[in-house]
């Protein structure tokens, strides 16, 4: 059966972008338009004729507007199915109008709670109700009814009303289907902001998640993958998905990955820190009593695998640091910190050869709230954990060796057992004077991220200290540290091998914490 001409349409949305004119055009084709109280004032005040809604359902809104569409008249208008006989003899008995066009939008829960200072009842009242419902019996009916969400569908709806009188099927399932995921999209916010405020179970029995497109991007972790960025409604605001992008080219699929990473490294740390982020692995990392000094010692952690890399820091970019990216051998991509100087800004996007393309992002300050759930999704499923985000209690810590790390070492120990949760396993660090020498990251074999960290490290590595994000399975790796002058361990512990692996540091008189905690970082 075709779909009826658009005769009526039901008009009642909170964003008025657009509504007006969209109405007068509907209005200049014929169509007879209801509406409720404000949308209604709206349409009235830029001229046009509209039928409120209470007088055509005989019933006032009540309730402070709490009520307004939940009607039957409203609801058989539009989940009426025009090719079922019985259908249509209940509209004629009941006087009901036809409503072939639903154009709702919802109250802005998001924008509300995400106000500061929103109270509790301010979040309560800004739950749509009606709207819902009169989104769902449109999509639901989308053989004879058309629905409209977003202002952005309105030149397309006209468009085909233009030509035929009516909507496509194809459009109309279309706009079926962005109508069933705005009503599940709002309700998952809504089910988030009142488990944020600690009244939903931390791991419940049904998960819903709801993002909104942000942004297309050009392609994928490689071109031939196409790819979008969506962002959690309520995100963290010291989060890379709200940075500023203050300069540059248009972030990556890639970009975006490495900066979440340069970030988590530097956040973890009180003092002035820099991180170097390679393919998603931390190539260098360091603290310093400024954040110039921090910089300049973690692109010296390994020169060759900072070209082209992506740098996290943790205090607003000053002179003294953009200066140090103006040398005349490095090429940066992006770069992510809680604010720029002027001056700052000035010199990263003059000087450097690569001052045209380098994506500067602002992420404010880094004392906010975390997310505290971390997602992996796999085809088909998703995993939940907690985030790893918080620092390991250094009271459980034990050194279990004969010698005692010195003091100089447990601060050392400290900065590496810092760096290495953000390798990926099987993950190996070797650090001195808190910056990062050498990585052995994703190695099917502990022994082999020993060697590669140790062989980045190169001469640096005598008197370093390596932290390894697991345990150690045998003594073979304590033998290699051993040899080139590693200087002190830190690692979790929790191996039937331990005692093996103590009597080896034993033996070369070498200092060893266990902290009784893993970092896998798969």
């Amino acid at each position: 059966m075709e779909s009826p001409k658009i005769e009526r349409a039901l008009i009642s949305v909170s964003d008025k972008t657009g509504v007006a004119e969209f109405a007068r055009e509907l209005a200049g084709l014929g169509v007879q338009i209801l509406s409720t109280g404000g949308t209604r004032r709206h349409l009235e005040s830029h001229g046009l004729s509209v039928v409120d809604i209470s007088a055509y359902t005989g019933f006032p809104e009540v309730m402070g507007g709490r009520v307004k569409t939940l009607h039957p008249k409203v609801f058989g208008g539009i989940l009426c199915r025009r090719d079922l006989p019985e259908d249509l003899q209940v509209i004629a008995e009941h006087d009901i109008w036809p409503i072939e066009l639903v154009v709702v939008n919802l109250y802005p829960f998001e924008a509300t709670v995400s106000r500061k200072g929103c109270s509790w009842e301010e979040a309560i009242e800004n739950i749509d109700i009606g709207g819902p419902s009169l989104i769902r019996a449109a999509a639901k009916n989308h053989v004879y009814v058309t629905v409209a969400t977003r202002p952005d569908q309105y030149p397309l709806i006209l468009g085909e009303i233009r030509q035929t009188g009516r909507t496509s099927a194809d459009l109309r399932r279309r706009l079926a289907a962005a109508a069933f995921a705005h009503t599940a999209y709002y309700d998952t916010v809504i089910a988030s902001y009142i488990g944020r405020q600690g009244y939903g179970e931390e791991l419940p029995g049904e998960l819903a998640l709801g993002y909104r497109r942000q942004a297309h991007l050009r392609y994928g972790e490689n071109p031939h993958q196409k790819a979008a960025l969506y962002v959690e409604p309520l995100a963290p605001s010291a989060s890379v998905v709200r940075a500023v992008q203050l300069h540059g080219k248009e972030l990556s699929f890639n970009n975006f990955l490495d900066l979440e990473s340069a970030l988590e490294v530097v956040r973890g740390f009180t003092e002035p820190a820099a991180s170097v982020i390679k393919h998603n692995n931390p190539c260098g990392v360091a603290v310093a009593h400024t954040l110039a000094e921090a910089l300049q010692k973690a692109l010296a952690g390994d020169p060759v695998s900072a070209f082209g890399s992506v740098l996290g820091l943790n205090r607003l970019v000053d002179p003294a640091t953009a200066e140090v990216l103006t040398a005349p051998n490095l090429f940066i991509e992006a770069i992510i910190a809680p604010d720029f100087t002027t001056e700052a800004l000035e010199i990263l996007t003059t000087k450097p050869k690569w001052r045209a393309n380098v994506r500067l992002m602002k992420v404010g300050p880094l004392e906010g709230p975390r997310a505290h759930w971390a997602y992996r999704f796999l085809e088909g499923g998703l995993l939940v954990q907690e985030g790893d985000i918080w620092p390991d209690p250094e009271g459980e810590w034990q050194v279990v060796t004969e010698t005692q790390p010195s003091p100089e070492q447990w601060e050392e120990l400290r900065f590496a057992w810092a760096v290495v949760r953000h390798v990926k396993s099987n993950a190996i660090v070797v650090t001195k004077n808190r910056m990062l020498l050498g990585v052995g990251a994703g190695q099917m074999s502990r022994v082999d991220s020993v060697e590669i960290a140790i062989k980045k490290a190169g001469d640096r590595v005598k008197g370093a200290v390596l932290a390894s994000d697991a345990f150690f399975p045998f003594p073979d790796s304590i033998e290699i540290a051993a040899t080139v002058g590693i200087g002190a361990i830190i690692q979790p512990g929790g191996s039937v091998r331990d005692r093996e692996v103590i009597e080896a540091c034993n033996r070369y008189r070498l200092p060893m914490i266990f902290t009784g905690r893993r970092h896998f970082k798969h």
